[in-house]
């Protein structure tokens, strides 16, 4: 595990933005498309040798007034925002507080989780825990996911299967997207602490090599809430699905539920839970506006 995250993030940010997207003049002789330490500095009213400490992890403490100017600096939306607050927390030493009140990996759930997957029938619908393992799910995700090897396992997980599976790059045409959004649920999501999560990423590390290793590593690319994918079904053919995720952090988990993106994958959906064309409606897909 990175021990200079806080650096790391910074200086990502910092090659991402090019002078232009800062309102600066591009020069000559760059060696990255990027900011130079200077230019930031300079954008966000703070010493070279400041901005120098923070990204090599000599001083780990920075000022909110410090953060705001570095993320305005940046254009940094209001998640990169976040992202940029928890990891100045973590460098810092955490946040007892915070650290006190997260909650232990969870792999079951409550009764009315439960009840609330049971009214979501016949929608494909799981509670994943911080680390991806499927801890609960409607009989319209087993049918959906059943056939392409997900729940094969008897503890499965979703980051598992997508990296270690060949099934997963079979059926998921946009494989590389979902991937890079599961790694950043996993990345940012989760308490880096945890045992559970550097033993999963130390695995998939291993076992799916610079695949995951690479993902794991950019702290630059945050989850999305809502999200879509595209799938390869043996029994339903192509599906558009979008997914919308709602947390539940006092359990650390989510529920996950892949709604039909279209007309022809509602009625390929309902076909799979041997149902009349109509029990599923597509939603169609809006653009999500972040503010930041």
């Amino acid at each position: 595990m990175n021990d200079n995250e806080l650096g790391t993030y910074l200086r990502t940010w910092r090659e991402a933005v090019t002078p232009a997207e800062a309102g600066l003049p591009a020069g000559h002789r760059r060696r990255t498309p990027g900011l130079r330490r200077a230019e930031l500095a300079m954008l966000a009213g703070i010493s070279v040798e400041y901005l120098t400490r923070l990204e090599q992890g000599r001083d780990r403490n920075p000022s909110a007034q410090v953060l705001g100017a570095l993320a305005d600096a940046l254009h940094l939306s209001l998640k990169d925002r976040m992202v940029l607050r928890r990891l100045t927390r973590e460098a810092d030493g955490g946040d007892p507080v915070l650290c006190a009140a997260a909650p232990p990996l969870g792999r079951t759930v409550r009764p009315t989780v439960r009840a609330v997957l049971d009214s979501l029938e016949p929608a494909p619908a799981a509670v994943l825990n911080w680390i991806g393992d499927v801890i609960a799910h409607t009989a319209g995700y087993a049918r959906l996911v059943g056939p392409l090897g997900l729940l094969d396992d008897e503890r499965p997980n979703l980051l598992r299967y997508f990296f270690t599976d060949e099934r997963a790059r079979e059926t998921h045409p946009d494989w590389d997207r979902v991937a890079d959004d599961l790694v950043a649920r996993l990345r940012h999501g989760a308490p880096l602490r945890e045992p559970a999560v550097t033993g999963l990423a130390d695995e998939l590390t291993v076992t799916a090599g610079a695949e995951f290793a690479d993902r794991f590593a950019d702290l630059a690319t945050t989850p999305r809430t809502v999200g879509s994918q595209e799938i390869r079904h043996p029994q339903a053919g192509p599906l558009r699905l979008l997914n919308e995720t709602l947390a539940l952090p006092d359990d650390g988990q989510r529920v996950v539920v892949h709604l039909p993106a279209d007309d022809t994958t509602a009625a390929a959906l309902d076909r799979l839970n041997g149902r009349r064309p109509g029990a599923l409606f597509a939603v169609p897909e809006t653009p999500v506006r972040e503010t930041g």
